[in-house]
């Protein structure tokens, strides 16, 4: 059960560390509403690098943001957060491979490879949560800036994106967690094995023993020096 728990957990942390990639390079993290708005003919969608505009024909340009300094606040820290997140979900997919019972690494060893599985895991819970934290905080912002009355700017929705980011963000925690779950029950099953030193009884020695040997102590050899020369006369 725990080589399927771990297997389980690492495939779930790397499908979320492949969905958080996407995310972080997808553009629609946020599209602007058509709510309150007088043009309809052109759709922006902005993600935290650039943003981009479309018009009714198909036509879209994009633009990168001009100065990393003259961003808001929260667009930093969630370029930050997002960036750590990937860092954390590629070590933690090294650790989960090296974890697995399946692999040759450290074989044998099991409570090495539960060291590097449990590694692995809390790797993944800390990627979900630095990219949890990012896309919550944008979400937030989008929400906050809609029902802003007085924002003076172009009022956004959440992208499709967000959502993509949000599950990544989910399957990497609950991968974290069934690996380190499965940290307990390799360290049981290692504990749990005895050695066994059998040792053959030598017959053929004993077989081969002189019969003195089967003699009573009395009837030895030994016992013939407990005798004077006088004894045989």
């Amino acid at each position: 059960m725990s080589a399927i728990v771990e297997t389980g957990g690492f495939f779930f942390g790397v499908t979320g560390s492949i969905m958080l990639a996407i995310t972080l390079f997808d553009a629609d993290w946020r599209v602007s509403s058509v709510e309150g708005s007088v043009i309809t003919t052109s759709t922006l969608y902005e993600n935290l690098w650039q943003s981009c505009a479309t018009d009714s024909t198909g036509v879209h340009n994009c633009r990168d943001f001009p100065s990393m300094l003259a961003l808001n606040g929260y667009l930093q820290a969630c370029r930050a957060l997002m960036i750590s997140s990937l860092v954390f979900g590629f070590f933690s997919c090294l650790c989960g491979m090296v974890g697995l019972q399946c692999t040759k690494v450290a074989d044998g060893n099991n409570v090495l490879k539960g060291k590097f599985a449990t590694a692995g895991g809390a790797l993944s819970i800390f990627s979900g949560i630095c990219a949890g934290i990012a896309l919550s905080w944008y979400a937030f912002n989008i929400t906050k800036e809609f029902f802003d009355p007085l924002y003076p700017g172009t009022k956004y929705e959440i992208g499709p994106a967000l959502y993509v980011g949000w599950s990544g963000a989910l399957l990497d925690v609950v991968g974290g967690a069934l690996l380190c779950c499965s940290f307990k029950s390799q360290v049981y099953n290692s504990a749990n094995k005895y050695t066994y030193n059998y040792r053959a009884t030598n017959a053929a020695s004993s077989s081969k023993a002189g019969p003195q040997a089967a003699l009573p102590r009395y009837e030895s050899n030994n016992s013939i020096c407990k005798y004077g020369k006088n004894a045989y006369v």
